[in-house]
């Protein structure tokens, strides 16, 4: 069983822990790392999003950030961003390579598989911008099915009118594009 920090709208812990399960059942404010893998390609900005397996508890099958994950009750974000990136996508990254991007907030009940599921998370952003070849990650089982390199800016106009491919962040992504200047 996994548990996570109950925070406070600034993302400071406030001593009491919750299952992961009940956090997402009754919608308690917890912690989250997102990390952006960005590369430039003739002056346009380009994004690795992974392909949510369609095991996963919400947006299944949906293109998301290149790598996110909960932050264990303990744990800061800088190591839980960086283990999720290496988890996930098998990159091993070390700690100078990922920049602060800012944090933004994530609220919402929705349902999935036939059952609500409440997010309500604190969420710390990073960038990394080292170089990525996508046919020698190791994708993580029942998590990624698969990544690929999206335009920033189509990505940007399509979540704008439609969410039939993308499940990314509208502020997440806000936070990425006013880091990098876009």
């Amino acid at each position: 069983m996994e548990y996570l920090d109950v925070c406070d709208e600034n993302g400071r812990p406030l001593g009491t822990v919750v299952a992961r399960d009940v956090a997402h059942s009754e919608g308690i404010l917890h912690r989250t790392a997102h990390v952006w893998i960005v590369r430039e390609i003739e002056g346009r900005y380009q994004v690795l999003l992974q392909k949510r397996s369609m095991e996963k508890e919400s947006f299944p099958g949906l293109y998301d950030t290149s790598s996110a994950g909960h932050i264990p009750a303990g744990e800061e974000p800088l190591p839980s961003a960086l283990r999720e990136l290496n988890e996930e996508l098998g990159i091993p990254a070390r700690p100078e390579q990922l920049a602060f991007a800012g944090a933004f907030r994530i609220r919402y009940e929705k349902t999935f598989h036939g059952k609500l599921f409440r997010d309500n998370e604190y969420t710390s952003v990073y960038v990394y911008r080292e170089p990525v070849d996508i046919d020698a990650l190791a994708l993580q089982p029942g998590e990624v099915d698969e990544a690929r390199w999206f335009d920033l800016d189509e990505v940007r106009a399509e979540i704008a009118i439609s969410r039939a491919r993308f499940c990314v962040s509208t502020q997440g992504l806000g936070v990425l594009c006013r880091f990098l200047g876009a």
